[in-house]
Formats: structure tokens, C-alpha cells, sequence
């Protein structure tokens, strides 16, 4: 019993220590990378590609100001490379 309480006690502590803006950047590393993945042709769903493209451009201005610009401009040309290589994979016919 007492396991699981210093358990519960570390999980409060991160908890209380845990910003919205953290679990965002973590959530669009996250969605970027499966994205990247769904793009390769053993794996290609363009479906799941524009969703995460919608995910990055709807959330990534939500987190202007709340995080270091140069981050913010990481997450921008993440969301403009996927942008850019979903535009070609639709053009070929891919998918």
C-alpha cells in the first residue's frame, strides 16, 4: 500500500509541474512524426497525413507566445514541409 501511495504522490508532483503548452509541443512532435511515417509508401494513408496537417495548423498559433519563437518557428516549418510533401504525394497520385 505504501508503494502506491509514493506512487500517487509522485504523479500529483508531475502533475502540478505539467504545463498545457508542454503536452501540446509534445502531442505536434508526436502527430508530425506519425504523419512523416504515414507519407512513407510502405506505410502511405494521405488521409491521416491531412489530419495531422489540420492538428499542426489549428494548434500550433494557440501556443504563439507560450513558447520559445524559435520552437515556434520549428513547429511552423513542420507544419509547411508536411504541407509540402503531402501536396506532392496527392500530385503523383500516391495514396
Amino acid at each position: 500500500m505504501a508503494d502506491d501511495q509514493v506512487g500517487e504522490d509522485e504523479l500529483l508532483a508531475a502533475l502540478r509541474e505539467l504545463k498545457v503548452a508542454d503536452l501540446l509541443v509534445q502531442t505536434l512532435s508526436t502527430v508530425s512524426s506519425l504523419a512523416y511515417h504515414r507519407l512513407d509508401p510502405n506505410h502511405r494513408d494521405l488521409d491521416q497525413v491531412r489530419l495531422a496537417i489540420e492538428a499542426l495548423r489549428a494548434l500550433v498559433p494557440v501556443l504563439r507566445g507560450t513558447v520559445p519563437a524559435e520552437l515556434e518557428r520549428d513547429l511552423e516549418t513542420v507544419t509547411a514541409n508536411l504541407q509540402l510533401a503531402y501536396a506532392e504525394a496527392v500530385g503523383r497520385g500516391d495514396g
